[in-house]
């Protein structure tokens, strides 16, 4: 590698190969570290630069899955015009929607790359790597950099049980394509490795740690799946091993029955007795908020504004759930609505569709792109997994890189056509 990087000075080839190389251990990071994707995505823009070529890449900003992300980044931007709190509040909420930017630099480097897969592969390995890690330290609390006597911790050896979580359903679903395909195509042996490590993903969420996120998006998905890929009988088949396996899993599973009995618990508990479960604050967060967005229902409140808005808007005791007070209503609609109002709902929900769109063809491509958005959306439900750092760059690198994949594929069908009229 270091050679490589040393002789693209002098050669397309080994700069192009830089550039896929970097996302390739951003993508590996992802799993692990903060920090390192964030000085990672900057390396590869710097390679990036060696090897864009301005003309292409401009043309390239025109089509809507570029311009709804810059859009919405521009709106943030212009947002802190009409906010009323602190510039430093202000610019520290511009920062969540930036990584949007990138989508079009990734977009464009795909489309010229053959080497797409290799990101998503490293992410694969990445994540399976992790369940390792997380039984680890699920023997050996004391393994885990997370520190000890948080039960929230139990599991998990880096970041937290909702980004794991998220990467371990969208690893799970992502799969179910290359083992039909490969079962399909009669290599058995290639099936049964991808379903070993399927498996190993949902065998730790069910008996080490899963987010009640993940257990809402993955049934979504996986009927998706069913729908797209599968024929009636087999979705009739899949659906009743699906039910006898989830049934088996829960029976089998404390931790999984403790986690889907924390629904009603908490949300028991917040009705009765008022008290901030996880369950209860979203419900207070949610109904201010669509009061706080009915109150500016066109722009919004401008960027950063909603701390100061559920500070003003606390009532009670400062431990109950009416008077807590958060900068993020979790909630992607929710976040969006009151800070940029049905404007930047409309970009919003524009540029998921658009991004959806795209993935609408047939392909590993097509699908591992499909299912980033589609899981985006719908975890976007209960927290606001677009600007959060971790499940946002999620998404960026995957709409990024499945779309040049995507993109690529069809420009390379649009020329074998015109050849073909020829």
């Amino acid at each position: 590698m270091l050679s490589v990087m040393a002789s693209a000075r002098h050669d397309p080839f080994a700069r192009m190969l830089n550039v896929d190389l970097m996302a390739v251990l951003v993508a590996a990071l992802l799993p692990w570290s903060t920090s390192g994707v964030g000085i990672g995505m900057l390396v590869w823009l710097a390679a990036l630069a060696a090897t864009l070529e301005l003309r292409p890449f401009l043309n390239s900003l025109r089509r809507p899955i570029n311009v709804l992300p810059i859009a919405l980044v521009a709106l943030a931007a212009i947002g802190t015009l009409w906010s009323d709190t602190s510039w430093g509040s202000r610019l520290y909420a511009v920062s969540p929607a930036t990584k949007l930017l990138f989508l079009p630099f990734l977009l464009y480097h795909f489309e010229r790359s053959t080497r797409g897969l290799w990101v998503f592969i490293a992410f694969l390995a990445s994540c399976t790597l992790m369940t390792v890690a997380s039984w680890i330290v699920a023997i050996e609390p004391s393994l885990s950099m997370k520190g000890l006597g948080d039960p929230a911790t139990y599991g998990i050896f880096t970041k937290n049980y909702i980004d794991q979580s998220q990467e371990f359903v969208l690893c799970t679903v992502v799969l179910a394509l290359p083992i039909i395909i490969s079962l399909r195509d009669g290599k058995i042996r290639q099936a049964l490795l991808l379903m070993a490590v399927a498996v190993n993903f949902i065998v730790n969420m069910a008996f080490v740690v899963v987010s009640r996120t993940a257990l809402v998006t993955l049934p979504v998905m996986l009927v998706v799946f069913a729908m797209a890929h599968l024929r009636w009988k087999a979705n009739v088949l899949l659906s009743v091993a699906a039910i006898a396996l989830g049934a088996l899993a829960w029976t089998a599973s404390p931790h999984l029955q403790a986690t889907t009995e924390r629904f009603t618990r908490d949300y028991r508990l917040y009705k009765e007795l008022n008290e901030p479960t996880s369950i209860g604050l979203r419900l207070e967060f949610w109904e201010k908020s669509l009061r706080f967005f009915a109150e500016a229902p066109i722009i919004g409140h401008g960027t950063g504004s909603t701390r100061g808005l559920f500070e003003a808007a606390a009532t009670g005791p400062a431990g109950s759930a009416q008077g807590q007070v958060i900068g993020n209503p979790h909630n992607q609609t929710l976040n969006v609505a009151v800070q940029w109002g049905m404007v930047g709902v409309v970009i919003l929900y524009t540029m998921w569709f658009a991004h959806f769109s795209l993935f609408r063809g047939e392909g590993l491509a097509a699908w591992i792109g499909l299912m980033v958005v589609l899981q985006n959306i719908f975890s976007s439900l209960f927290n606001s997994h677009l600007f959060d750092f971790h499940e946002g760059w999620m998404y960026v690198l995957g709409v990024g890189v499945a779309g040049g994949m995507v993109l690529r594929a069809g420009a390379r069908r649009t020329d074998s056509s015109g050849m073909a009229a020829r």
